[in-house]
């Protein structure tokens, strides 16, 4: 009888197999074929970002939702593919796609708990789901990803299978990929990264937000510590490497996007470049474009920008705290601290910072990164008024919750400065061919990413004279040309406006002077008086040489004075065809774009000077604007140039109505660089503001390391100059003159008849005066 019923029993449970393998044979079946192609694997192309560089190769951008960076198999270091074996699946190289002790247990735990299943998944199968599934815990999707990870097995080889998982997994920060999670993580190449940072990155995979080393340390190391017990139970590590590893300190770099050096503005001009052409798929192509940017000059512009925006803000006084912050009533809560600074930015070496106590002698703040500091001395020298109460100051006293900006100084201390509220923008080209190798649009993109350098419409002021000059010189115009700086009344038919009675900045007037003498000292008066005579609207037509358009330069007399728009690269454009002998360069900014394997797509093509650039002005005219504008420097509103221990540099300062543009555009023979401040909204910039005073310093710093490696040129007359003395009162010729001058060969001035001396002035002089 007992027989009989164990009988009946086995044969229960065989037929309960059979029935259960045939069901699961049947499911197989039928799901096979509704499995997805592997194609995605084989021809495997993950989404990688549109990524900008340097002209030297270093990154300056990078734009796409997932943050990756494709690694090959062999160039994954060995300790990070054992850390991940022992994390994820140390029978890996071993079974074929699913281990099946560890299927059994999970599905005895989803039928006993009735919960989700528990662990089970291999390097396959995670690659399966990754690729293919959802990640909804349903026996469905695990029986559908036990029967991809046979097929992606049965198709690729192991290693191959490897190195999908470390390029595809997600492990947290927007970083997918083990490659990406090193930079993003450590700032480090994947093959540079030590035993115990391997450690830490393998453990992401489990859970990337709970054991993201950024947001949970703590949790981060215990996990990190169960991937060196693992390598060392699996023989991977000794023990001696485990208990070194153990005690490696790991510095974190918590910046999420690491680049080589400040140049967003361009990164962006970039990325409408490149979305123009790509669109949504220049964020997933993994394009690399290479800008013309030089890292040192970059570097260069970007200091002597926030410099001179810095130094013109101290100059006009400190306005008081940004905010004033809720405090949380435990000072010593760095949390609370924290949170309520959350969404408040540093910008550059201009940090954030919440007071928490003042004395008269000192401050004590808090720092978003939990840092507490002490600000005494000389870095309390612009606030001390407003660490008192006073009726002058209102409610702007700097107090415990306020929250102020403070910047490290030479000598490692701390001192109190201020987010600045004029913006300022710089460009610099070479001359020959238009590459911008430098470009600062503002003082801080994150703040404010309107692009001053290419978008911001201005009026140039006096530095748009020499393009009157220039046209003067074709009309038969020379240095030496006597110019009348006298009083002046126009009517509205002249002005196409009001009525106007122009001045000198200085308010003085100078009498006869010659025309080099007007554009060194920028006298208003003179430079009017030459477009009189030439025409506005032949100025207007002439300026269209350089790049400039019409409609933005009305043909009346206010344009000698620059009363018409332009941009900073306009400018850079009109002055590199002085700097370059005459030719109009188009700018460019593109030097090659290449695909994710390397390969060229696009590269640039440009005009160069003396080559195929188009020449629009005599090489003679600019070689005598160019001896004109080194006056300027060397002897006039720019004077502060000669700084610069050079004599082959040029230039000319521009200063608005009411000081609400300044400018200064100069050049060397292979460099030119604009500079221009002012505010969003037009507003006078204050007393004293002109060009020479606030835009003149930015360019004289930024020089000052883009040319020091650059010898001094040696300037020499193209051919059809000449040189003569001159009488520095008529401007004639004179063989016993005074100063000596260029002219073109055909334009020599009369010579001075000295048996004239006492009579009335001929026809012929007055010719000479205008």
């Amino acid at each position: 009888m007992l027989f009989r019923w164990f009988y009946r029993f086995f044969l229960v449970i065989i037929a309960s197999g059979l029935l259960a393998t045939l069901l699961v044979v049947f499911a197989a079946l039928v799901t096979l074929p509704s499995l997805p192609s592997l194609e995605t694997l084989t021809d495997y192309r993950p989404k990688i970002p549109l990524r900008i560089y340097s002209a030297d190769g270093f990154l300056i951008g990078e734009y796409g939702e997932e943050r990756r960076d494709f690694v090959k198999i062999g160039d994954v270091p060995q300790s990070l593919k054992q850390a991940i074996l022992a994390a994820e699946d140390d029978r890996f190289y071993q079974h074929y796609g699913v281990d099946y002790i560890g299927v059994l247990r999970a599905i005895y735990s989803n039928f006993t708990g009735g919960g989700a299943l528990q662990g089970a998944s291999t390097i396959t199968m995670q690659v399966a789901r990754n690729f293919f599934l959802t990640k909804e815990k349903t026996l469905t999707r695990k029986f559908s990803e036990a029967l991809l990870s046979f097929k992606i097995e049965h198709s690729l080889g192991k290693d191959k299978i490897l190195e999908l998982y470390i390029n595809q997994i997600y492990l947290g920060q927007r970083s997918y990929g083990f490659s990406s999670a090193a930079q993003t993580y450590f700032g480090k190449k994947l093959a540079s990264i030590n035993l115990a940072e391997a450690a830490m990155l393998a453990g992401l995979p489990k859970a990337p937000s709970r054991f993201n080393p950024i947001v949970n340390p703590e949790r981060a190391k215990t996990r990190q510590q169960y991937v060196l017990r693992r390598m060392r139970e699996l023989g991977y590590i000794t023990t001696a490497q485990f208990s070194q590893a153990k005690k490696t300190a790991l510095v974190l770099h918590r910046q999420t996007k690491v680049f080589a050096m400040p140049a967003d503005y361009m990164a962006e001009m970039v990325r409408q470049v490149v979305y123009d052409r790509y669109r949504e798929e220049a964020y997933t192509r993994g394009i690399k474009v290479y800008t013309t940017l030089k890292k040192e000059d970059q570097e260069a512009a970007y200091r002597a920008l926030r410099k001179g925006v810095m130094d013109y803000d101290a100059r006009h006084g400190y306005r008081g705290p940004e905010a004033l912050l809720k405090l949380p009533e435990d000072l010593k809560d760095h949390e609370a601290l924290q949170d309520i600074m959350q969404d408040i930015s540093d910008s550059g070496d201009i940090l954030a910072a919440v007071v928490l106590s003042t004395t008269p002698k000192a401050i004590e703040a808090f720092r978003k990164n939990g840092e507490i500091i002490q600000i005494t001395g000389e870095g309390l020298k612009t606030v001390r008024g407003f660490l008192v109460k006073d009726p002058k100051i209102g409610d702007k006293q700097i107090r415990p919750g306020s929250l102020i900006r403070v910047k490290k100084t030479e000598k490692s201390g701390w001192q109190i400065v201020q987010l600045p509220k004029i913006e300022a923008a710089l460009i610099a080209m070479d001359p020959n061919n238009g590459a911008v190798r430098a470009l600062v649009g503002g003082f801080d993109y994150n703040a404010n990413k309107f692009n001053h350098a290419t978008q911001a419409w201005r009026q140039p002021g006096s530095s748009f004279k020499p393009f009157v000059y220039s046209a003067a010189l074709e009309k038969g115009f020379t240095p030496a040309t006597i110019i009348n700086d006298a009083p002046l009344y126009l009517g509205p038919e002249q002005t196409g406006g009001k009525a106007w009675e122009p001045k000198n900045y200085d308010g003085r007037f100078s009498g006869p002077i010659r025309m080099r003498t007007a554009l060194t000292h920028s006298k208003n008066l003179a430079s009017i008086r030459i477009l009189q005579a030439i025409g506005p609207a032949y100025a207007q037509d002439y300026i269209t040489r350089f790049g400039f358009d019409q409609k933005h330069h009305p043909a009346v007399l206010p344009m000698a004075l620059g009363a018409g728009s332009v941009t900073p690269m306009q400018m850079a454009i009109g002055y590199a065809t002085f700097a370059n002998g005459g030719y109009h360069i188009h700018p460019y900014f593109i030097e090659r774009i290449e695909d994710e394997h390397g390969k060229i797509i696009e590269q640039a093509r440009f005009s160069t000077a003396s080559q195929n650039a188009k020449q629009v002005i005599d090489p003679r005219n600019a070689f005598l604007m160019t001896s004109m504008m080194q006056d300027v420097i060397q002897r006039g509103t720019a004077a502060r140039a000669r700084a610069l221990g050079r004599s082959d540099i040029a230039g000319k300062t521009g200063t608005t109505s009411n000081a609400v543009d300044a400018w200064f555009c100069g050049y060397q023979k292979d460099l030119v660089a604009v500079t221009w401040m002012g505010f969003d909204e037009p507003r006078p910039m204050g007393n004293r503001e002109t060009g020479g005073q606030a835009a003149l310093p930015i360019w004289i710093d930024y020089m000052a390391t883009a040319l020091k490696s650059i010898p001094v040129a040696k300037i020499t007359p193209p051919k059809g100059i000449v040189s003569a003395r001159i009488n520095p009162e008529t401007g004639m010729r004179d063989e016993f003159g005074t100063l000596s001058e260029y002219f073109f060969q055909e334009q020599l001035p009369p010579e001075t008849d000295y048996s004239l001396q006492d009579a009335e002035p001929t026809e012929e002089l007055e010719e000479w005066s205008f």
